[in-house]
């Protein structure tokens, strides 16, 4: 395997096809050059210390930080034209913010990403709900996503009452209510306890199995990350190398990517 790409099977076409990426924050280089590519069904992990650029480069691949790239392809499209196609990428960003007192339920919050395609909308094949009148339609997956992550008895509950793995299954959830094909977390696990996390992990091996995901996750967990993944990219800055857990979290990589102290960054279970 290519240092700097990742390939399951060279016959697939890439999910997501990145080459040449750089993220410039004022005159500082916060991603350099970086290159890499996912093929359908794989779970990759960015892993590297804090302030390594691994949240900058999810976040420009998906458009929400410019960047300057030869490539940025998701779905064999160029990132500027995913017009649609965008629905089909869940992400879960490192911090979801929100004013907790504010008065949304865990159905409604699930509820905003139920999408209808448009296309459908004007061939007549679904109508147009009225404002005023539920959508049976969206109820059933709202509450068919909740169910799927355990969380169907928190229907009604607010979102500022949850605990930090509740909110986490619930933007999970955000997540199935429709199909998707790429799923992005960005340190998905951060505030979840360790019993959490595994729960969570388990759980979103079965969703990548049921829903045919590719999944990007950026995680400090490394033993996880070994344990529970296709592929890795060890990243600081530039990407230091890639490929199998097995063969790149060796120690000679991990002292290249973490510097001496790489040792700190090993989550103990």
């Amino acid at each position: 395997m290519s240092a700097h790409s990742i390939h399951a099977n060279s016959s697939e076409f890439p999910v997501v096809r990145v080459q040449n990426l750089t993220v410039y924050r004022g005159q500082y280089a916060a991603v350099q050059n970086v290159s890499f590519e996912l093929h359908p069904g794989t779970s990759t992990a960015i892993v590297g210390p804090n302030g390594s650029g691994k949240s900058t480069l999810v976040q420009a691949m998906l458009g929400l930080l410019p960047c300057s790239a030869k490539t940025v392809e998701i779905f064999g499209c160029p990132l500027a034209h995913l017009g649609k196609w965008r629905q089909q990428i869940g992400y879960m960003p490192q911090n979801f913010i929100f004013d907790r007192n504010f008065p949304i339920s865990v159905s409604e919050l699930v509820g905003l990403g139920w999408v209808k395609d448009r296309g459908q909308r004007a061939s007549g094949r679904y109508p147009i709900p009225l404002p005023w009148k539920p959508d049976p339609e969206k109820g059933e997956a709202v509450a068919r996503a909740l169910r799927r992550v355990n969380a169907y008895h928190l229907r009604q509950q607010a979102i500022g009452t949850l605990s930090g793995g509740e909110l986490k299954r619930v933007l999970l959830a955000y997540c199935l209510v429709v199909p998707r094909r790429l799923l992005v977390l960005d340190e998905a696990f951060a505030g979840v306890d360790v019993q959490g996390e595994v729960a969570f992990y388990e759980l979103l091996k079965d969703l990548m199995k049921s829903e045919g995901w590719t999944l990007l996750q950026v995680s400090h967990d490394l033993e996880m990350v070994s344990h529970t993944c296709d592929y890795v990219l060890c990243l600081n800055r530039s990407l230091i190398c890639s490929g199998r857990p097995e063969s790149t979290l060796s120690p000679e990589n991990l002292l290249a990517t973490y510097g001496p102290a790489f040792g700190r960054y090993h989550h103990q279970h």
